[in-house]
């Protein structure tokens, strides 16, 4: 049996929400965590809509995060983010990092400015904490700051052929 700790929303430039449950995360657990997300993900859904109260345009559950305690002091915790049609990032999840501050920060579990050690399943690892209260469209909501690193894994080049006669793109209504 799963519990789901919470539904909690964390929106950064695009915008997101995840389900937070706790469950055994092994890089063994992947392809069972990964059924197990987009059967969350479904019933969620199915259960209650999910829209951002400002932006209509963001909801439903982009991403279902699994999580498991891993120390204390700081608090630590191992995680893998399930999101889209069964993906997963070799990252902790920036956004999924913000929520789970968010989730515990709501909990009590951890004080406002400690940090969190978020492991991912491979073990990347970000740091993150809450910093600070703010109120969306009523709502109590908290500020977050996240830090880890990136690295480039690749590079694209657009070019615009000259005789394209959409050069600026096209919008469906």
């Amino acid at each position: 049996m799963i519990v789901i700790d919470s539904i909690a929303w964390a929106q950064d430039f695009g915008g997101a929400f995840y389900v937070s449950a706790e469950e055994r995360v092994e890089p063994g657990e992947l392809p069972r965590l990964i059924e197990l997300g987009r059967r969350l993900k479904r019933e969620v859904e199915e259960w209650q809509e999910i829209v951002h109260p400002l932006e209509p345009e963001l909801r439903d559950v982009y991403g279902v995060v699994f999580w498991q305690e891993e120390g204390e002091e700081p608090l630590a915790q191992r995680n893998v983010t399930v999101f889209a049609d069964g993906e997963v990032d070799r990252s902790p999840c920036g956004s999924g990092t913000s929520a789970r501050l968010a989730l515990l920060d709501r909990n009590g579990r951890l004080p406002r400015g400690e940090e969190l050690v978020h492991r991912g399943i491979v073990g990347t690892e970000f740091r993150g904490r809450v910093v600070g209260d703010v109120e969306v469209a009523g709502f109590p909501a908290v500020v977050t700051e996240v830090e880890g690193s990136a690295y480039r894994t690749g590079e694209h080049v657009f070019t615009l052929d000259p005789d394209d006669p959409l050069p600026e793109g096209f919008f469906l209504r």
